[in-house]
């Protein structure tokens, strides 16, 4: 089993999500979360004065999927969210030692 954890901008978060559908990635966790990269932020104006915004905002997506499965599911999110400018985002790719389901305490491939 692999674990997927995209860093994407917020506003492509329903083309990941359709994306993902589509090749049939059945649940995704999804948490809103601020940082930077090569970005750096960027300046802004409110009320007449300027001021930096140094922490983007951004969608950290997770996934388990399994080992087979995860070119499909990283292709999609590389394909829903690819602009080419800087700041599209990173995703990592785990292996997953052991997946525990609490209500039933069904194991790896089950509890997914």
């Amino acid at each position: 089993m692999k674990l997927i954890t995209a860093i994407i901008k917020p506003f492509l978060l329903d083309g990941v999500r359709e994306a993902l559908t589509e090749v049939g990635v059945n649940g995704v966790t999804i948490t809103e979360v601020r940082g930077y990269g090569r970005q750096k932020g960027h300046t802004e104006v409110y009320r007449g004065a300027e001021y930096e915004v140094q922490m983007l905002p951004k969608v950290k997506l997770e996934l388990v999927v399994a080992d087979n499965f995860s070119p499909a599911a990283v292709e999609a999110i590389l394909k829903a969210t690819r602009t080419g400018k800087i700041g599209d985002g990173k995703v990592f790719i785990q292996d997953l030692e052991r997946i525990v389901r609490i209500r039933t305490g069904e194991l790896d491939d089950s509890a997914v």
